[in-house]
């Protein structure tokens, strides 16, 4: 019996991950079959791994569907899945694919935070003005003083900065990585958690919104003088305020029109919803283009734009797509860059413990006492503590920056990124003992039972 066709095809079948898909003699580089047949693959793991573990995460630990996929996101990243089957995880997720990953995941992750944007109640901002800018402040001058405590030990230890880098950058930067607040993360736990439309989700997801930025700002200093030059650290600070102040003054005048054109027609008809998209990817690409991120465009663009019709619109045809398809990338995207094994000494971990707690300490505990300072009743203020203490995936963006710009080394990313699960993860539950219990309890809250069917996927609650 000739078995030679059948020994074809099983060749055929084994090289249709590799290279120019079906093996070709010739093959040097990937085609655009290959980055196709990847991507669907691919796509079709991401979303199996993360409705897995998301329903697990809610199920068995009670966590939020976004604390399943970040976890997903490291599954099937090389601490995990690479481990176990290094050759299966290299072939599904070969480095020359990884850049399409990156368009969808900034793709997803951005337009998730416009329509976060459009869920924001000023109202309830400017009635917590106070306590917003007190926590606003807190979170970002205690992550930087304690960075400036601890840095100057950290600077001795090999491996963890990069060799010659001066005192002054390595504090920013370990300031910035303090100092940031899980914004996209936050805003899916807000919701998820039913506290959409209330003071404390706006007043939370305000002052870490501000307190991000910062941090991106300080990276874009620590940029500039790690051989960028100063022109980035500048770009960024005056491009980012400016487009915030022309959105705020400006933009929503404009925006206006569109809104009144929705109400007309009684829905956002297809060359609206052009026109909105538009909109949202100029506003992600500027606020990327001058060196900030698309998400803080993004969300911008949401929150100036008219309430009523036209974002219940947004949300209704924008939304489903966003937290199923595109969301669950941006988390994986990130998990393929985490290496947790080169945490595998005693003095290492004690390092990472360290930076652990100076981290809750410095964001959960100053943010808690700036806003009982601002007159917040001491569960109110624990609960915003709890929230503005998860770092999440921002966390791994700002270290993927460092360590690709050599600012730092593989082990302080592993660290970095052990901080930013335990942070994130701790969150929820921390966040149900000091205040949604309470709350549920009184009716301030619904039932975490009740809202589920609607959250899991991260609904966002209409406007008020």
């Amino acid at each position: 019996m000739n078995w030679e066709p059948t020994n074809e095809l099983l060749r055929a079948i084994g090289g249709a991950m590799g290279a120019n898909g079906p093996a070709v003699e010739a093959a040097q580089s990937y085609t655009p079959t290959d980055y196709s047949i990847h991507f669907f693959l691919q796509i079709a793991v991401i979303l199996l791994v993360c409705r897995v573990v998301g329903w697990a995460a809610r199920k068995f630990f009670g966590q939020p569907q976004v604390v399943g996929e970040m976890i997903a996101g490291v599954v099937l990243g090389p601490s995990l899945f690479g481990l176990l089957f290094p050759e299966f995880q290299a072939a599904l997720f070969p480095k020359e694919t990884r850049n399409i990953l990156y368009v969808g995941a900034q793709f997803g992750v951005g337009l998730y935070m416009f329509l976060v944007g459009t869920t924001l109640r000023l109202d309830h901002f400017r009635s917590k003005a106070k306590s917003a800018v007190g926590v606003s402040a807190a979170g970002i001058v205690a992550p930087f003083l304690f960075a400036a405590a601890i840095t100057p030990f950290l600077v001795d230890i090999p491996g963890l900065f990069t060799a010659g880098l001066g005192q002054g950058p390595a504090t920013l930067f370990m300031g910035a990585c303090i100092a940031l607040t899980a914004f996209p993360m936050l805003a899916r736990i807000i919701n998820e958690r039913g506290l959409a439309n209330t003071s404390l989700g706006t007043l939370s997801l305000t002052a870490g919104a501000f307190d991000d930025a910062v941090s991106w700002c300080v990276l874009a200093i620590v940029l500039a003088t790690f051989g960028g030059g100063p022109g980035i650290a500048l770009l960024a600070i005056v491009g980012g305020l400016s487009f915030a102040l022309f959105m705020y003054f400006v933009g929503r005048k404009l925006l206006i029109p569109l809104g009144r054109a929705v109400e007309a027609k009684g829905e956002l008809t297809h060359p609206l919803l052009a026109v909105v998209l538009m909109l949202y990817a100029m506003s992600a690409f500027f606020m990327d283009a001058v060196g900030i991120h698309a998400v803080f465009g993004g969300f911008l663009l949401g929150a100036c734009m008219p309430r009523g019709l036209l974002a219940e619109e947004i949300r209704k045809k924008i939304e489903p797509m966003t937290v199923v398809f595109l969301l669950p990338m941006f988390f994986t995207y990130s998990g393929l860059n985490t290496q947790l094994m080169t945490v595998n000494s005693l003095p290492i971990l004690a390092v990472a413990l360290g930076i652990l707690f100076v981290s809750i300490a410095a964001k959960f505990g100053a943010c808690w006492l700036a806003a009982r300072l601002a007159g917040e009743d001491n569960r109110t203020a624990m609960g915003i503590g709890a929230l503005m203490n998860a770092r999440g995936l921002m966390e791994l963006i700002i270290i993927n920056i460092g360590l690709q710009k050599g600012i730092i080394g593989p082990t302080l990313f592993a660290i970095m990124v052990l901080m930013a699960i335990v942070t994130t993860v701790m969150a929820g539950p921390l966040f149900e003992r000091v205040y949604g219990r309470k709350a549920r309890e009184t009716g301030e809250l619904g039932q975490l039972s009740e809202q589920e069917p609607k959250s899991e996927d991260g609904r966002l609650a209409p406007a008020g």
